[in-house]
């Protein structure tokens, strides 16, 4: 199956790479089926994207949060994460969101809601971490490597 995105172009669909987040991500519960694509041709890069298949004209720039904060360990109640089946470190992808202002030195992280991904199960959610320090509109730019 083909999919045609407003980022990306026609992408090919792989029913095996496809994400499901049974109750949405936040502030858009109605899309549920997701791709992450990385750029393939320059693997250093530290932002991906969580492509839409609902909504093809949706993309969300995710990071992974020890790339930015390598302290990060966000306190989540099990419950919330027993929808993705049986979790370890093995199989646990944890992403934030990116927000990407025009002043690209503005850019920060939602260290506050994370997504976390069962890589075996291709079951997702967002989660509110319990960890008030970590902040919706974490600064990311210095962290990435950008200069003032």
């Amino acid at each position: 199956m083909k999919l045609t995105t407003k980022v990306f172009g026609e992408i090919e669909i792989n029913e095996d790479k496809v994400i499901t987040f049974d109750g949405g991500i936040v502030g858009f519960y109605d899309l549920k089926k997701f791709l992450l694509i990385h750029d393939e041709e320059n693997m250093d890069r530290v932002i991906s994207w969580l492509q839409s298949i609902d909504e093809p004209q949706f993309a969300l720039p995710v990071i992974d949060p020890l790339k930015v904060c390598e302290e990060y360990n966000p306190m989540i109640e099990d419950e919330l994460l027993s929808s993705l089946g049986d979790l370890n470190k093995d199989n646990m992808l944890v992403l934030c969101t990116v927000t990407v202002p025009s002043d690209i030195t503005k850019m920060t992280s939602n260290l506050r809601a994370p997504i976390v991904v069962n890589v075996e199960t291709r079951k997702a959610c967002q989660v509110i971490a319990e960890n008030e320090e970590y902040e919706v509109k974490y600064p990311i730019y210095k962290a990435l490597g950008g200069k003032e």
